[in-house]
């Protein structure tokens, strides 16, 4: 950097220089987990990360080829194209001579087109770029299956405000930081909310807010967290008491109190996209199976809402606000989901009952998998009478309501447990504390 250059943005700036350093992704970065194993290993297959923004998907690409001795080119799918793969191939020609091999990390990869990808394919498969791709959206629908055939998709999650308030504070302190600004905790507290899960935007909004006031306020992150965050109101209400109202007040059936909490968050210049993505999950927690289309409806209201931006947008954001708000309600999903996350996390694990097992070699089918399997079609009584799970293991984890649809099917539910020689249960434990919805 020059003197008349400015400074990498923060975020750049604390970019994780080793595994140690990045944040979050436990479930790819832990003990024995595949980022753990593929490193220890030294060898690199082709890999699609699926996450959110501001998760680290760029820097584990970059972590990945350093740990392999890897060549790493970088392009973004918004700007390459066809000529740029081909400038990587020859690249990577001239990287394999020197005896180096090369990876391709391509940002936002949903955004090349089917020609785009299927250039990339005979070099992904013979081996001379290994392809990193980095997406938003679902690669099942994004990529082209012959492209997500040969890289294994890890899915990244967004961070935890623990995992983000751990970074604002390495910010800081680390000399390539914020050395010599301070934070009020409160402000930090308030930042590590306001970000959902995006490091990047936290980052940028804390060096923001370094500028605005010393130490840093939760007033200066407010102001420097810009249109992302509705204007707070005279009664000190802000974004998080309004989401939180618009969603019990949903789930509590009250129509006109749903659009008004909707109202306050849009017009106070709340992210709309935010928005949309909390009303697909109250379709999804709240309503369920009691009404299976309102998960549809929310979710075509989310592609309007990114299709049109606002105000056009707004419109059927409220469309989906008020259906969900008359619409039945149903948490039967929700319990037994957290139901069988506790049994699988807690419980021992079960093994696939032989019958169950899939058979695709001669060597698995002479050790019985698959063997004495009922297939429904042929012979429906034995597909009830055999079982799908360990002999004695009996999991009780749903149980439908009586609301609109799910009363509909319940006593089809009902005979379903009797052939298969379930004792109906009681009603499925409540979610524990930290299950508990918002």
């Amino acid at each position: 950097m020059t003197l008349f250059e400015p400074p990498a943005p923060l975020a750049e700036r604390l970019r994780p220089r080793t595994i140690e350093e990045v944040v979050g992704q436990r479930h790819l970065l832990g003990p024995g987990r595949p980022l753990t194993r593929t490193l220890a290993s030294g060898r690199l297959g082709s890999l699609i990360l699926w996450g959110p923004p501001g998760v680290g998907k760029t820097t584990l690409a970059r972590l990945l080829a350093r740990a392999v001795d890897a060549h790493f080119i970088a392009l973004s799918a918004v700007s390459a194209g066809v000529k740029d793969i081909r400038e990587a191939v020859g690249e990577a020609e001239r990287e394999r001579g020197r005896g180096r091999r090369t990876l391709l990390f391509l940002d936002e990869i949903h955004r090349f087109n089917k020609a785009q990808q299927d250039a990339l394919l005979p070099h992904v498969e013979s081996g001379l770029l290994t392809l990193i791709g980095a997406t938003t959206e679902n690669p099942s629908f994004e990529v082209n299956p012959a492209l997500r055939s040969r890289a294994r998709t890890l899915v990244l999650e967004a961070l935890t405000p623990e995992d983000i308030r751990g970074l604002l504070e390495r910010a800081l302190a680390d000399e390539r930081g914020l050395p010599g600004v301070t934070a009020q905790p409160e402000a930090l507290d308030l930042l590590a909310r306001l970000a959902d899960g995006d490091a990047r935007r936290a980052l940028s909004t804390l060096e923001v807010a370094s500028t605005l006031a010393d130490p840093v306020t939760p007033e200066a992150i407010t102001e420097a967290f810009g249109r992302h965050l509705p204007a707070m109101d005279k009664n000190g209400e802000d974004f998080y008491n309004l989401i939180s109202a618009l969603h019990k007040s949903v789930r509590g059936s009250h129509v006109d109190a749903s659009l008004y909490w909707l109202a306050r968050m849009v017009e106070g210049g709340a992210d709309t996209g935010y928005v949309a993505r909390r009303v697909v999950r109250m379709a999804s927690e709240d309503i369920g199976l009691a009404d299976p289309q309102a998960l549809r409806l929310a979710i075509a209201a989310r592609d309007a809402v990114e299709f049109l931006g606002s105000p056009e947008g707004d419109l059927a954001l409220a469309q989906a606000v008020v259906y969900l708000a008359l619409a039945p309600k149903s948490n039967s999903v929700y319990t037994a989901w957290g139901n069988v996350l506790r049994a699988v996390r807690e419980g021992e694990t079960l093994p696939v009952p032989v019958h169950l097992r899939n058979a695709p070699t001669a060597l698995m089918r002479q050790q019985g998998y698959g063997k004495g399997y009922a297939y429904y079609f042929d012979d429906p009584e034995g597909s009830f009478e055999q079982a799908y799970l360990p002999d004695g293991v009996h999991l009780h984890l749903y149980a439908p309501t009586g609301e609109g649809w799910e009363a509909r099917v319940r006593e089809r539910w009902r005979k379903l447990q009797a052939a298969h020689g379930e004792a109906l249960p009681d009603e499925p434990a409540a979610p524990s504390d930290a299950d508990t919805p918002s």
